[in-house]
């Protein structure tokens, strides 16, 4: 599995490009804008992107998508269920606000908490992971985990938006992620990389 990490959009979201070495099938995480070097890379390599799956509605996670399905139209865009509502509005998600743009995004997949899709030989399955936003999901792909705004390096996302709860996103961390072997490479939407075992011991705020 080959992970690349591209930063993306306003407020330079970690959007990440996802690779089945052995098929070249591959999969985006937050595209929070079109970033030309991920685009380069993918063509070059002849990489064929299955799907672009969006952790959480906000629009720092979400700008790139109507760019990417452009330049891939055969990506089928995925997002957790109870977050379809803020991806339709605009006015929930942020968009305008951010970028000047406003995006209103229609998923082809809805998913919930254990379900899966195969890329390739990997599989990927989603956790419902709420607080930061009402349907917020993180990826677990092997031992990687794509954690969007829920978990970050000593850290956790907001839970002073509209709809955000700090008592959901202690829950989802504590019996979702840190039940998750103490190995496991968290990738997050903002700042480094960081481990389970790591944030279990250190992180202040769970």
């Amino acid at each position: 599995m080959i992970i690349k990490n591209y930063l993306s959009g306003p407020l330079s979201v970690n959007s990440y490009l996802v690779v089945d070495e052995k098929t070249k099938k591959a999969f985006i995480v937050d595209p929070g804008g079109h970033n030309v070097n991920m685009v380069s890379n993918i063509k070059e390599n002849g990489y064929h992107i299955e799907y672009i799956i969006l952790t959480h509605g906000h629009g720092d996670h979400i700008g790139g998508v109507p760019a990417y399905q452009k330049e891939f139209p055969g990506a089928k865009l995925v997002a957790g269920k109870l977050e379809q509502e803020m991806l339709r509005n605009a006015k929930m998600n942020f968009s305008q606000e951010l970028s000047g743009i406003p995006v209103s995004l229609n998923p082809d997949i809805l998913v919930a908490d254990g379900d899966t899709l195969m890329v390739g030989n990997l599989e990927l399955k989603f956790l419902f992971t709420p607080g930061h936003t009402v349907g917020g999901i993180s990826i677990l792909a092997e031992d990687a985990l794509f954690s969007g705004d829920t978990l970050f390096a000593q850290s956790i996302g907001r839970t002073d938006f509209p709809g955000s709860s700090f008592a959901a996103i202690k829950s989802s961390i504590e019996n979702k992620l840190y039940t998750l072997p103490d190995q496991t490479t968290v990738y997050p939407g903002h700042m480094g990389t960081t481990t389970i075992g790591f944030e279990k011991e250190n992180n202040p705020f769970v």
